[in-house]
């Protein structure tokens, strides 16, 4: 199937591009997930098959439980690494920016890109793209960036260049941003996808163990505790909430990642429609948000807390407290009840 965004002219452009650019950098989104990660280490492996080499540079560090992908040791985290990555960026003829739609998400790597000479290649599929890229791969419809670098090698007929590094954080990327394939965006071309880097060689068994089933006992200790006693349920509204504050992240030495997932814990109660989980930073409150069906928390999101993403998928932020933030939330609810009861 060819993809009507990867089309002859804008590939043309890629290809031209490829071929001046003596020094690539691809790089993600500030606190990068599955997705960020998978997209990037597959395009750096499938470059590399390609004849052209290129840095990875991510703005901060990533959860343990993506550090078994292959290639991981190639990244270069920007926190702590600034002048190297800061010299990187700035000799770049080619930047990648992928699974983000705004320099801003890059958090302080945002000003050296913005300074930066070398051609920007865009690809994400999230909503309203910047127009800060020379070249624009956006579809807002697919279900992942790891999909969308999938058609790009796809429709650059180069399908042969994906190994097993490549397909499996590929697959990553699928599985992660997907919610393991239930979410709405998951379409009859994902698991098209998924099935060729299958037949490449992925173990799905293998890519779910280290993605889900690597908790530390502490870990599991923290959501049991969280579980038990942060849990709110409003049935009225179909909706759940689960809520951290920053004196429980410390008492559990929580580290990056380790509440992932916990949204989707309260996705799953029988009758809930939508989940979100507060999370107490440093001066912020970060917020995950999760549905079923058509009820768009992207919107919600976007309308109240700072944020965005995908129809089942988003997150947000609140710079109130965290029992302000939940306040703030609860009371926006009443003129989403109808469209929420309506949800399936």
């Amino acid at each position: 199937m060819k993809s009507e965004i990867f089309n002859f002219d804008s590939l043309g452009k890629l290809r031209e591009l490829l071929q001046h650019a003596d020094s690539i950098v691809i790089t993600n989104h500030k606190n990068p997930d599955g997705d960020a990660m998978g997209s990037v280490l597959a395009l750096y492996h499938f470059l590399r098959k390609w004849g052209y080499p290129s840095r990875i540079i991510v703005p901060n560090d990533y959860p343990e439980f993506l550090k078994w992908l292959p290639g991981q040791k190639e990244v270069l985290i920007y926190e702590g690494n600034q002048k190297e990555a800061n010299d990187l960026i700035e000799s770049a003829d080619l930047i990648f920016a992928l699974d983000y739609n705004a320099l801003s998400r890059t958090g302080e790597m945002e000003e050296p890109l913005k300074a930066a000479t070398g051609k920007k290649v865009l690809i994400d599929h999230h909503r309203d793209p910047a127009d800060f890229a020379d070249l624009v791969f956006s579809d807002i419809t697919s279900c992942a960036t790891a999909q969308m670098v999938f058609e790009m090698i796809e429709n650059l007929e180069l399908l042969e260049l994906l190994d097993i590094d490549s397909a499996t954080c590929l697959y990553t990327g699928l599985v992660t941003d997907t919610g393991s394939f239930r979410y709405s965006a998951t379409t009859s071309k994902t698991h098209e996808v998924a099935a060729h880097l299958l037949e490449i060689g992925v173990e799905n068994g293998l890519v779910h163990q280290n993605l889900f089933d690597n908790k530390t006992e502490n870990v599991l200790k923290m959501r049991g505790h969280v579980l038990a006693n942060n849990l709110v349920v409003l049935r009225d509204y179909k909706v759940a909430y689960i809520t951290m504050s920053r004196s429980e992240l410390e008492k559990f030495e929580a580290k990056s990642g380790d509440t992932e997932g916990l949204v989707n814990e309260a996705l799953s109660i029988k009758g809930v429609v939508m989940a979100a989980f507060f999370k107490e930073d440093y001066n912020l409150i970060k917020i995950s948000f999760r549905s079923i069906g058509d009820f768009p928390v992207n919107e919600l999101s976007a309308s109240w807390f700072n944020g965005g993403g995908h129809c089942n998928a988003a997150g947000g932020s609140s710079k109130e407290t965290l029992q302000q933030t939940v306040e703030r939330f609860i009371g926006v609810l009443p003129q989403y009840k109808e469209k929420l009861h309506a949800t399936k």
